[in-house]
């Protein structure tokens, strides 16, 4: 097999055969490594001796100074056991390799052993080797090229590493490579006209890395082009401050320079299309004075574009003024290399979650650096202050970027392990609702163990906030089986009451929406009604524009189930974009479920024939609210998914897939959809591989759509096994639970099983 090595994080390696195939591993045109084709390394000293191979680059290192660098004390035997070590790596390296056939990969030569890696076989070589491509190539590819290869990273060069001198060297090589690659990266967009989101990006880099003066040139240059002179030019002030208080020196001459080009308004500043044409004000960024906002005008956002921005002056000129003002004055007072720079800047990124569009995915993105950065500097403690002060209130039980997730929780558990067991209760207790809530959706045990701790940690503390950020990772491991909405109503409840008594706004959205969710699983849609209504008044007083993403699905979802919609939708749809308040409804409506009451047996029988019309278009409005949203985990495959639902709750034959992309779905989708191409040999084989669906919102939908391929096919154990997983859920509406779609009650599909299985319903 052909290995791959990575140390663009923890050090691994990877069958490189298996992840050409599968995806699992760092391939030259992959992004990343997953761990379905990890090899198994053995022991940290294990790794440890590949990684100082690695640094070697194919040279020879003598087995007695690998002894020095694995011990500070070496044992007596210390070059027997280097060589056990090396023994056991061949083993794991070259599986295949017959008895005492010469080693291929770590060969013996002279006094040691050298790794004979090709070139393109190390995640770090390769990005080297892409950075350098990268400076001859058309700003496109350069952009290709780049975000390929920082997508590579996995977290700190040689992570396990840091404290060892034999790493150091190399770890802050790589570590300045790769912020000069953020540059590159940086420059090639702002060539392509991509300045607004370029601004926001640097933004956050420039506080992780205040002395990197050309960081602060492409800032400075991006919002000149995004149209914003008086931000640019107050950002070289930043520069010119910062560079003289701490380092006692002036700026270079490219930033002196370019300071006087800004003030003559020179031509060749101009970006493509001319200036002020780079794509509009930056979401999110913080430097120079934006609002610090970041929230875009979107069909059914809130707050429309931002205030004062538009305009050019009034409310939000001295918004901006004041936020000029205050950041400088952090500048000053606070050094630029300090830690406190670091959670300031999650501070600012949590905020920045919230806006949406741009915004939620650069706080992602950013947020991983700050992780990274606070692992690089060797103090567990700041890192799990840095990981765990990321407390965005989450609803959806998929993640946007599973490789981020799986970053941030490797650094929590890291940072769980460097912490004193019986110490630091509330920094813990963060750390585990972060692991919590970002490995939701996946069927590894720690994820519910942890929200259990973390719980438990939070409840023993007077810190509301904590307990809400618990709560949140309760809400996302209560998917051990289906059924269990009446449960995350319960959690719902206790967030929506502990928020509000505590002022934490966000939390007492996502109480809502939770509830929202849990209250058309159990098919009370008034309830359910209640909760979106709330959420929303909410949304429109403090600016959270994605909340009108959930609202806008359940009032689709509510209208396919129950034929009516929701009456804020009803008013909100009369009232058009003018004598309307922040949520859309007009100014003065009740928003009362009483207004619109659903059917009395709604969730019992399908809506009217004439109905499917509406609620088709209704779902078709809903996805255009995900549009720009940043939130691909939950967008991929969703539409489909609805207007699948919908055919079915209404008894309509399924049609071809038709080139839909059904994104995570598609494997349990495929049996239906072969059938509707009248393929039903590949229907149930299709069938037979179907895996267990993730733990997660819409595990009931799943459930039901393989419940209906297997009763069509006659698969009497797929029905079986349909039936078991789906009977804790008989009192609910399938795919209600996700505020999103529906498949109608799930003891209509019990009992179809049932029926077709011939036998009586188990008790």
């Amino acid at each position: 097999m052909r290995v791959l090595f990575g140390v663009l994080g923890p050090v691994t390696a990877w069958d490189g055969d298996g992840a050409g195939s599968s995806g699992d591993g760092p391939s030259g045109d992959g992004d990343g490594a997953a761990e379905g084709g990890t090899i198994a390394l053995r022991g940290p000293r294990h790794r440890a001796v590949l990684a100082r191979l690695i640094v070697a680059r194919r040279r020879v290192v003598p087995v007695g100074l690998l002894a020095d660098d694995l011990w500070t004390d070496p044992p007596a035997d210390a070059v027997g056991t280097v060589r056990t070590f090396v023994a056991a790596l061949r083993r794991a390296l070259e599986p295949g390799r017959p008895p005492r056939a010469p080693a291929r990969l770590l060969v013996t030569q002279g006094p040691g052993y050298a790794l004979r890696a090709e070139p393109d076989a190390v995640d770090a070589w390769r990005f080297e080797a892409a950075v350098a491509a990268a400076g001859s190539l058309p700003p496109g590819e350069a952009v290709a090229r780049l975000e390929q290869a920082l997508g590579w990273w996995r977290g700190p060069a040689y992570a396990e590493f840091a404290d060892l001198p034999w790493a150091r060297t190399e770890r802050s090589r790589l570590a300045d490579l790769r912020l000069h690659a953020v540059e590159l990266h940086a420059e090639a967009r702002l060539s392509l006209g991509r300045a607004a989101e370029t601004a926001a990006d640097l933004d956050a880099h420039v506080a992780e890395h205040p002395w990197r003066e050309d960081a602060w040139r492409l800032l400075a240059l991006a919002l000149y082009r995004a149209g914003r002179q008086v931000d640019a030019l107050a950002v070289l002030r930043r520069a010119r401050t910062m560079l003289g208080e701490q380092l006692g020196v002036d700026p270079g001459p490219a930033l002196r320079r370019l300071e006087t080009d800004i003030l003559a308004q020179a031509d060749h500043l101009e970006g493509p299309g001319g200036p002020g044409h780079g794509g509009g004000p930056a979401p999110g960024a913080g430097a120079g004075g934006t609002d610090g906002r970041g929230g875009s005008a979107r069909d059914g956002g809130v707050g429309g574009e931002r205030d004062g921005v538009a305009a050019g002056g009034g409310e939000g000129e001295e918004a901006r003024r004041v936020w000029a003002e205050a950041a400088a004055a952090y500048d000053r007072a606070v050094a630029g290399g300090a830690r406190a720079r670091l959670e300031s800047t999650v501070g600012l990124l949590r905020s920045l979650a919230v806006t949406g569009g741009g915004g939620l995915q650069a706080a992602r993105r950013h947020r991983v650096a700050a992780v990274e950065a606070a692992e690089e500097s060797g103090d567990p403690e700041l890192t799990a202050r840095v990981i765990g002060a990321y407390d965005v209130p989450a609803v959806w039980t998929r993640v946007d970027d599973p490789e981020q997730a799986a970053r941030v929780v490797a650094a929590a558990e890291r940072a769980l392990a460097a912490l004193p067991p019986a110490e630091h209760p509330a920094v813990r207790a963060r750390l585990l609702a972060t692991v919590a809530v970002e490995s939701r959706g996946t069927r590894a045990a720690r994820g519910p163990e942890a929200a259990r701790e973390a719980e438990r940690l939070a409840r023993g503390l007077d810190d509301p906030a904590l307990l809400a950020f618990a709560l949140n990772g309760v809400f996302m491991q209560t998917f051990e089986h289906t059924g269990l909405a009446a449960e995350r109503d319960r959690t719902g409840a206790e967030l929506v009451a502990l928020a509000a008594r505590h002022g934490l706004v966000t939390y007492e959205v996502l109480g809502h929406l939770v509830r929202l969710q849990a209250r058309a699983a159990l098919a009370d849609f008034p309830g359910a009604d209640e909760h979106a209504a709330a959420a929303d008044r909410l949304a429109g007083r403090h600016e959270l524009p994605l909340v009108a993403v959930f609202t806008g699905w359940y009032a689709a979802l509510r209208l396919a189930e129950t034929g009516t919609p929701p009456p804020y939708a009803a008013a909100r749809a009369g009232a058009g974009p003018t004598g309307s308040d922040a949520a859309g409804r007009p100014e003065g409506a009740d928003a009362s479920p009483a207004q619109v009451e659903a059917p009395a047996d709604a969730g019992t029988r399908p809506p009217p024939p004439h109905a499917h019309s509406a609620a088709e278009d209704a779902y078709r409005a809903a996805a255009r609210l995900l549009d720009g949203a940043g939130m691909p985990g939950l967008e991929r495959g969703l539409l489909p998914l609805a207007l699948l639902c919908l055919r079915l709750r209404r008894g309509l034959a399924v049609s071809a897939g038709g080139g839909a992309d059904w994104g995570p779905y598609e494997p349990w989708v495929r049996p239906l959809l072969l059938l509707g191409e009248g393929r039903r040999a590949e229907a149930a084989a299709a069938l037979r591989t179907v895996a267990e669906p993730p733990r997660d919102l819409m595990q009931e939908a799943v459930w039901c759509l393989v419940a209906r391929a297997a009763v069509e096919l006659g698969d009497r154990a797929t029905m079986a096994r349909a039936r078991d997983r789906l009977a804790p859920a008989a009192d609910e509406i399938a795919g209600a639970g996700t505020g999103l779609l529906t498949l109608g009650p799930v003891a209509a599909h019990l009992a179809a099983l049932t029926a077709a299985l011939g036998d009586s319903p188990p008790a």
